[in-house]
């Protein structure tokens, strides 16, 4: 029985190429940004990618891009994605949300979203 999910499917491009991190007495995590599109004609509701030619044909195009924040911790997954995906990479991401804080350099606390692939 399932009583909650968090669950998160991502197809766009790779914003630069992946990044290893270790923090002492942790386990190295992989982290790159990925970039996802929404595009929708002026004025309709919101269509997918699908659909971008026959938008072309009926009117204005609008599009927004939202950027993700990657992180990948498995071990096998965290050495394939470091060592393969590059800047511009379209690629298929699952995982799930994470919500978290941190304080930055200036000692401000700050909010962060991140997808746990």
């Amino acid at each position: 029985l399932v009583s909650a999910m968090n669950r998160v499917q991502l197809l766009g491009r790779v914003g630069q190429d992946p990044i290893m991190r270790q923090v002492e007495g942790k386990n190295p995590v992989t982290i790159f940004s990925l970039a996802t599109n929404e595009m929708w004609r002026t004025g309709d509701s919101e269509v997918g990618q699908g659909a971008l030619l026959l938008l072309c044909a009926l009117g204005d195009i609008s599009q927004k891009t939202t950027w993700h924040r990657i992180s990948v911790f498995r071990p096998g997954l965290r050495d394939v994605t470091y060592q393969y995906v590059r800047k511009g990479s379209r690629i298929f991401v699952e995982g799930k949300i994470d919500y978290g804080e941190y304080v930055d350099k200036n000692n401000v606390r700050r909010q962060a979203t991140t997808i746990i692939a």
